[in-house]
């Protein structure tokens, strides 16, 4: 039980045998023996472990001490894993919405100026001495004015958006 004991706790902590056998002076077989079971330490060197291992000696003579770091080490693996399907799942969906929002762009777009050819600008004709028809004309003329000089480079930054966006 000691020498497992001796082993787990030498492993957990990251140790060699031979850089726990430097911090004892002792030499490595001396470490190997304790862990095969071979030999044991006398009651100095156990205090000499324990201070190495900053725990006590009851605990290197009691039960047997699991090896946490594998099981740790798969615990963490199996976070991470959940973390990397989360963040895919994150990625994915917000992709399909900017998608969706460029491919609704464009429709947007292209049916306006669908509506703004079938049209044919009436303000054109309209008769500007009413003044509630005069501002009317005068904002119609400024939408269609700006929208046929902004749409087709919002519809290219779109397109070219669902390029990049597209599976």
């Amino acid at each position: 039980m000691l020498n497992e004991n001796i082993k787990a706790i030498r492993k957990s902590k990251g140790l060699s045998q031979q850089e726990l056998a430097v911090k004892l002076n002792v030499v490595r077989q001396t470490i190997s023996k304790w862990e095969q079971g071979l030999s044991v330490p006398d009651s100095d060197m156990l205090i000499s472990l324990s201070e190495v291992f900053e725990m006590p000696v009851s605990t290197l003579l009691g039960e047997r001490v699991i090896e946490s770091e594998v099981d740790d080490i798969k615990a963490i693996s199996a976070k991470l894993e959940v973390i990397n399907l989360q963040l895919a799942r994150r990625k994915t969906t917000r992709k399909r919405i900017l998608s969706w929002f460029l491919i609704s762009l464009c429709v947007f777009i292209v049916a306006i100026f669908a509506i703004l050819l079938a049209i044919e600008s009436p303000y054109l004709g309209w008769d500007y001495s009413d003044p509630e028809t005069t501002v009317l004309g005068v904002a119609f003329h400024s939408f269609e004015w700006l929208f046929i000089r902004v749409a087709p480079i919002i519809l290219i930054g779109a397109v070219i958006g669902l390029f990049f966006t597209w599976k």
